[in-house]
């Protein structure tokens, strides 16, 4: 597999940008965005669609960090 051009790296991340948009406004609904996601997984080489998916993952995680703080679980109580 051979690197890129310049208009395929704009046309995967077009892409790519259109079905996190439908994502956004769909309440991360996948079923709502078929069409876009098929055009990103045809327009983008299988590694940076992987690689995508999970900066998409990594970018939500963060930003309700930021929000919401960090709240760690109870675990199990110690008894008295």
């Amino acid at each position: 597999m051979s690197a890129p051009n310049s208009s395929e790296r704009k046309a995967c991340w077009d892409s790519r940008d259109l079905l996190w948009k439908c994502l956004d406004d769909n309440g991360d609904r996948a079923e709502s965005c078929l069409k876009f996601q098929g055009e990103f997984e045809s327009n983008c080489p299988a590694q940076w669609v992987k690689y995508f998916s999970k900066r998409r993952d990594y970018l939500q995680y963060k930003a309700k960090m930021e929000t919401e703080g960090f709240k760690p679980a109870e675990g199990p109580k110690q008894p008295s």
